[in-house]
C-alpha cells in the first residue's frame, strides 16, 4: 500500500497499529489525499483480490519477481513486442540486486509491485512486522524509482485478517490470483501455456500468476500471449482491471463494484 511520503504514510509514531485499525474497521482506506470506501470482508474473512468481476474481456499478467534475473530483459521485450503492460511483484532483496532492472520495469510502463522486503509467511508475523515488510521496500522503489507501490502480492499466497487489514492500512491493495501458470514447478514449456490457456478459472477478469525467475517462463509467455488474445482476451495491468474505491468481496475473493 502507500508510501513514505507525508501525505500518505503519516503516522510512523505511537498508535499507529489503533489508528489504521480505527480506519480499517471503518472500512475507510487513505490513498494520497483521498478516503476510500471498501469492504475486503466476507462473513469474519478479510479477503486479497483474486480477480475481478467485469463486463470487460480482460485478464491481467503479473510476475513475482523473487529470485534469478536471467530471463528479465526477455520478458520485457516479449512483452515490448505485442505492446503490453503488466505487474511486477518484487522482493526487497529482488530490488536491491537488480535496481537497474527495476528502474527498466518502471520505464516500460509495468505496474511496480511489493512482494515484502524478505519473502516470509506474513501470516506468523506481528501487524508491525508486516507494516515493516511491506514499508522497507516501499521505501526502496519509492527511493530508486519515484513510484509509490500500491499493490501487494502476500508471498506464498499467505495471509490472514490482520495481513490484509495491515496493507490497506498502509495504503496497498492486497492481490492474489485466480490462474496459476505453475511454471514455478518447471514442467515445461507446454505444461505452462495449456495449465493457463486451458485453465478451468480463465475468464474475464482473471489475474494470472507467472514468475520472472522460473525455468520455462520466458520460453512460454509468446504463446501464453497470443493465445490469450486468440481467446480474445485484452491483457492489462493489475491497476487497470481492479477497481479503487467502491467495492466488496465475494466470497471466492472476487472484487465486485458497489
Amino acid at each position: 500500500m502507500e508510501e513514505k511520503e507525508e501525505k500518505i504514510y503519516p503516522y510512523r509514531g505511537i498508535g499507529i497499529l489503533a489508528l489504521c485499525a480505527l480506519l480499517v474497521f471503518a472500512g475507510i482506506y487513505r490513498f494520497g489525499e483521498t478516503a476510500l470506501q471498501t469492504s475486503s470482508t466476507v462473513g469474519n474473512r478479510e479477503l486479497p483480490i483474486y480477480s475481478v468481476d467485469t463486463q470487460k474481456k480482460q485478464v491481467a499478467l503479473s510476475f513475482d519477481a523473487a529470485w534469478g534475473n536471467e530471463d528479465t530483459q526477455r520478458i520485457l521485450d516479449i512483452l515490448a513486442s505485442h505492446n503490453l503492460h503488466v505487474t511486477f511483484f518484487m522482493t526487497g532483496g529482488w530490488v536491491e540486486s537488480y535496481p537497474e532492472d527495476v528502474k527498466k520495469i518502471q520505464a516500460a510502463g509495468h505496474d511496480l509491485g511489493n512482494h515484502s522486503e524478505n519473502h516470509k509467511n506474513m501470516s506468523q508475523l506481528s501487524a508491525k512486522e508486516c507494516e515493516e515488510e511491506l514499508m522497507k521496500v516501499h521505501d526502496r522503489v519509492k527511493e530508486l524509482t519515484g513510484v509509490s507501490m500500491q499493490l501487494f502480492r502476500p508471498p506464498y499466497g499467505d495471509y490472514d485478517n490482520k495481513l490484509i487489514k495491515t496493507s490497506y492500512s498502509c495504503g496497498y491493495f492486497p492481490i492474489q490470483w485466480s490462474v496459476d501458470s505453475l511454471d514455478w514447478k518447471d514442467y515445461g514449456v507446454d505444461s505452462i501455456i495449456s495449465t493457463v490457456l486451458q485453465n478451468k478459472d480463465l475468464t474475464n477478469g482473471s489475474i494470472i500468476l507467472m514468475h520472472n525467475g522460473a525455468k520455462y517462463t520466458a520460453d512460454a509467455l509468446e504463446s501464453v500471449i497470443t493465445g490469450l488474445e486468440t481467446q480474445g482476451y485484452e491483457i492489462v495491468p493489475i491497476s487497470q482491471l481492479i477497481y479503487k474505491e467502491n467495492f466488496h468481496m465475494d466470497g471466492t475473493g472476487k472484487q465486485i463494484r458497489d
